[in-house]
């Protein structure tokens, strides 16, 4: 018997048994469970469960977050409960059947984007440095910036690009790898596609718009011409072509015999690939990208930007526990690529530390309460780090009330960024550290929406504990909880 044991059997018991348990895995916080019948889980039992920090639903599988000793509870519980843990995937794949296919789609797009997340992030920390030596003017009375005065930091701005090329130019050759990945083809060919569509043999996505007709190379094979050029940074024609390989490669292994699959599946996969890449899928998804990145821009700053501005700082919160943020990814990435910087990223960083507020001032509100604090300060700290989890599902969505002032103070400072154009080089990390993204000329901006993601919160979430918002709060999170 461990100090686990009594939880497990609780939870067991409330998920419905060992016959309802159809696949469960863990990750770095959260048991996630696939359930034959999810009407059956106790969500208010499992939730008042002592080492219970909350529950949700995402993606078809029912998740409960147990914090960082969970490596150890699922250990306990598995044993308790008779049965065998499953893969991340085995469970992914098994939880389909609870998805319809909206969330089939965005379950797809975070498969595709959560493995390039690590190198983003940094990419996203180099930039905002190079921000910092290269442009601010913080020596000489404000006149130079750092890297003018000194060639030490002068090398380093250049040499620190060398790792943000190979992040963000040469981003869809980790998009063809990870869809690739994904779709079960061979992943080395998916980088040998992303290459094909950002050679240097190929004329640089970013000076086609500079080039006139006669200035784009071409493949010229004599009844037809291909332009030679580039898809750097480009999102959407590196997802159709990485979808085009796993689907042809797929196929092509159910058809061509093992003993030559070897040679030919690679071969005819690729070179159909490459070629249509670069006469279709190339032209078309740039087209799509630009539109998809023109809407969003021109959304932010035209005269309703500030209530496009409030409803996304809103509802980004809600839109993670469905998932649904994930999409966020591409149109970053696409803005990025068309306009050199995104408005979308700093409001989602402002959410972010919105939700740390929130449960900074839970923290005041229940100080007395040691055993709540053993969850709610390392969530508070983690959530102003851009980790959003521990603190919405352990504290703010427990509550309701918190959630819903952090959601208030996200769409206020959500909207004075935008009304101020406040752009970030890149998606980086998320919470306070998401200065180190925002464009040099706008961290000032910038600074005074941080201040009021964390004030706005702080401020609401302990009015609304000492008023009927608290209570109905309160009881209508308990009844969506349970639907999600």
């Amino acid at each position: 018997m461990t100090k686990y044991t009594g939880s497990a059997n609780e939870l067991l018991e409330h998920i419905g048994g060992r016959d309802n348990i159809a696949a469960v895995t863990h990750c770095v916080t959260r048991m996630r469970f696939v359930l034959n019948d999810p009407s059956k889980a106790d969500i208010e039992k499992i939730e008042n469960i002592k080492l219970v920090k909350g529950t949700f639903t995402q993606a078809g599988q029912f998740q409960v977050v147990i914090g960082n000793e969970v490596s150890s509870f699922y250990n306990e519980f598995t044993k308790i409960a008779g049965v065998e843990g499953t893969s991340k995937e085995e469970a992914k794949t098994a939880a389909k059947q609870n998805q319809n296919l909206l969330q089939r789609m965005m379950g797809h797009m975070a498969e595709i984007f959560t493995p390039l997340i690590p190198a983003l992030v940094v990419g996203g920390l180099i930039l905002g440095f190079r921000n910092v030596i290269g442009d601010i003017k913080l020596v000489e009375d404000g006149t130079k910036t750092i890297v003018e005065i000194s060639q030490f930091w002068a090398g380093v701005h250049a040499f620190l690009w060398l790792i943000g090329e190979a992040i963000f130019h040469f981003l869809p050759v980790g998009i063809t790898w990870s869809v690739a990945k994904k779709m079960g083809a061979s992943q080395i060919l998916g980088i040998v596609l992303g290459i094909t569509l950002v050679s240097p043999q190929l004329l640089n996505a970013y000076g086609v718009a500079g080039a006139g007709a006669g200035d784009i190379p071409q493949w010229d094979f004599g009844f037809a011409q291909i332009d030679m050029i580039g898809y750097q940074a480009q999102v959407i024609p590196a997802i159709l072509a990485g979808l085009t390989l796993g689907f042809l490669e797929t196929r092509l292994r159910k058809v061509v015999p093992n003993s030559i699959s070897m040679i030919v599946v690679p071969f005819l996969a690729l070179v159909p690939t490459v070629l249509i890449a670069h006469t279709v899928l190339g032209p078309i998804g740039w087209q799509i990208g630009s539109v998809i990145s023109d809407v969003v821009y021109s959304s932010l700053t035209s005269s309703f930007g500030w209530l496009f501005a409030a409803v996304f700082g809103f509802v980004y919160a809600p839109l993670v526990i469905t998932g649904l943020h994930h999409m966020t990814n591409a149109i970053d990435l696409q803005l990025m690529s068309e306009l050199g910087g995104t408005n979308l990223w700093p409001m989602i960083a402002i959410s972010n530390i919105a939700q740390g507020s929130a449960v900074l001032a839970m923290i005041f509100i229940n100080r007395k309460n040691e055993e709540e604090k053993q969850v709610s300060i390392p969530a508070a700290i983690s959530c102003y780090l851009g980790v959003t989890e521990p603190a919405m599902f352990g504290i703010n969505l427990k509550y309701g009330f918190p959630f819903l002032a952090a959601m208030i103070g996200s769409m206020i400072a959500a909207v004075v960024s935008v009304a101020s154009g406040v752009m970030a080089n890149s998606i980086g990390v998320g919470g306070l550290p998401g200065i180190l993204s925002i464009q040099a000329q706008y961290i000032g901006t910038f600074a005074i929406c941080m201040i009021i993601a964390i004030v706005v919160p702080f401020v609401l979430t302990t009015i609304f504990a000492k008023t009927g918002v608290k209570n109905f709060t309160f009881k209508k999170q308990k009844k969506q909880s349970a639907a999600v």
